[in-house]
């Protein structure tokens, strides 16, 4: 899989909870389906940790995801932030070593779903990215990634995630 896209993969363990919640600590458990648009059906497990702070009084929220699976040991940072004006978030990603910032996935909450957009590339393609947080409660919320290399007519789930507070 492509850099980006796998970083895209895991930004989808950040826990919703710290968007209310001050300092959160989550256990994920979270099914990858490995090589994405390749009409793979091979999915495999992975297990870890999400720590949240709430930043700038609400305003954006930091998260810290370690996890370990079948391809190994990972680490990510998520920066979350609100804007007033838009009234939506951004969600901008970066994995450990890699220096930079993924494009940020820009969404807001609707009727208790989250829905974030954004376009990357996956094995030298162009896709578009969605991510969508859902059957969020006070200790627990889903988290589905899906990616589509026709524009959003048709998606294929990659990622599939529940994290729950500790």
């Amino acid at each position: 899989m492509h850099a980006t896209a796998a970083r895209t993969a895991v930004r989808s363990f950040a826990l919703i909870l710290a968007f209310q919640a001050h300092t959160g600590f989550a256990q994920t458990e979270g099914d990858k389906r490995l090589r994405p648009l390749t009409g793979s059906t091979t999915w495999v497990e992975y297990h870890g940790t999400t720590v949240v702070r709430k930043v700038w009084n609400g305003r954006a929220n930091l998260v810290e995801l370690v996890v370990d699976g079948p391809a190994g040991h990972f680490e990510g940072l998520n920066l979350r932030l609100y804007d007033p004006q838009s009234r939506q978030w951004s969600l901008n990603f970066s994995g450990l070593g890699s220096g930079s910032m993924s494009p940020p996935a820009i969404g807001r909450f609707t009727n208790g779903r989250g829905e974030f957009f954004n376009h990357e590339t996956l094995n030298g393609r162009a896709i578009l990215v969605r991510f969508a947080i859902s059957d969020i409660t006070s200790n627990s919320c889903r988290f589905e990634q899906s990616f589509s290399e026709d524009g959003g007519k048709t998606w294929e789930v990659n990622w599939i995630a529940v994290d729950t507070r500790i």
